[in-house]
């Protein structure tokens, strides 16, 4: 940000949107902090509880705060696709929609009544401006165990031009040294690392709630020939790569391989039966805003805190792309991200459809 102007600071009431809305007072800025009001009070994150964390560091800021409820278009657009996407067989990731759909475009259209052109959040990410080009850039977080650039793939240049992540040169320690300066409640505040509207980690048992009519009931466990070996309580308790609470002793380590929701089975099999060359993806966006005419060499993470593998990006027409792996890898899991990076900067990503042989 420039010289002194009003923004709007997306508050969930944690230490990192705390510090965040601190230094742009600190900058000189006029902030308004927003809460976004999203899940139930159970969740550790978006609830009326982070709400009142958000609002008493507020007051301690002196500024004004504002809280939104889009609770029943969370549940609409984030929850239920969430459940509908393991009924479908696949792995979903809601933060990502999560983050492109309410803390950037609605909390932008949002800001425009405050007058704000711009919305500051405490994600640890980049932004800066390519100066041949003129495109924003998103980039990765100096501290990369923090880095949440995998959650924004889907941000356009329209976003980028009217946001900004100030601790994106920080790490998560100096932040919570710089919230004990301001003497702020939340420096100690522990992180919430799951989805926020399953606080205990049981996605089944969320789709379960969520979908209650539409659950596909017991089916079959088949290995990688077709032959039954098991039975399965629906195919929404189960992730590609999964190992662990399979219900089938076969005297080998085996893995879910394949979700085949249309027939209501699942498939297991070792190890090598997980490994794929590439992927087929939807829902691709480039960040630069124009795609690409010839395959993109970078490196492509297939999930959050994954370190990423060489690739090759194959681009295609209707938003859809194939991924090329320099070598094989593991688990590659339809309804993840693929974020393409190249260096630090993040070129763009899209959803995986399906793996490839």
């Amino acid at each position: 940000m420039g010289t002194s102007e009003r923004v709007v600071v997306a508050m969930s009431g944690g230490v990192d949107s705390s510090v965040a809305a601190a230094l742009v007072v600190e900058a000189g800025h006029e902030a308004i902090g927003v809460t976004l009001q999203l899940a139930g009070s159970a969740s550790r994150c978006c609830s009326l509880a982070d709400a009142d964390d958000a609002r008493r560091v507020a007051e301690r800021l002196g500024i004004r705060f504002f809280v939104a409820n889009y609770k029943k278009r969370f549940d609409r657009e984030i929850k239920q696709a969430f459940a509908d996407a393991y009924l479908a067989g696949r792995t979903p990731i809601p933060c990502v929609s999560c983050n492109s759909r309410f803390k950037f475009e609605y909390l932008l259209e949002r800001a425009r009544v405050f007058g704000a052109e711009r919305v500051v959040s405490g994600h640890y990410a980049r932004v800066d401006r390519d100066a041949a080009s003129g495109r924003y850039r998103l980039r990765r977080a100096l501290d990369r165990d923090k880095d949440q650039t995998y959650f924004l793939f889907e941000l356009t240049q329209e976003q980028l031009a009217a946001v900004d992540f100030p601790l994106g040169g920080h790490t998560k320690a100096a932040v919570r040294d710089e919230a004990r300066r301001l003497r702020l409640f939340t420096a100690e505040k522990p992180e919430s690392q799951e989805i926020c509207f399953v606080p205990d980690g049981d996605y089944a048992a969320a789709v379960e709630r969520i979908r209650p009519d539409r659950l596909p009931g017991e089916g079959d466990i088949v290995d990688t020939q077709g032959r039954r070996v098991g039975r399965h309580a629906g195919v929404h308790r189960f992730t590609v790569g999964q190992r662990r609470g399979i219900g089938v002793a076969t005297g080998d380590r085996i893995y879910v391989t394949r979700i085949d929701a249309e027939h209501n089975r699942v498939v297991v099999g070792e190890r090598a039966a997980l490994l794929s060359s590439g992927a087929e993806l939807e829902g691709v966006n480039w960040i630069a805003g124009e795609i690409p005419t010839q395959p993109v060499p970078c490196r492509v993470r297939i999930r959050y805190r994954d370190g990423g593998t060489d690739a090759r990006v194959v681009p295609g027409s209707n938003g859809r792309a194939r991924v090329e792996f320099s070598e094989p890898v593991a688990a590659v899991a339809p309804g993840q991200a693929a974020v393409f990076d190249h260096g630090d900067v993040v070129l763009g990503g899209g959803w995986i459809a399906r793996a490839t042989l």
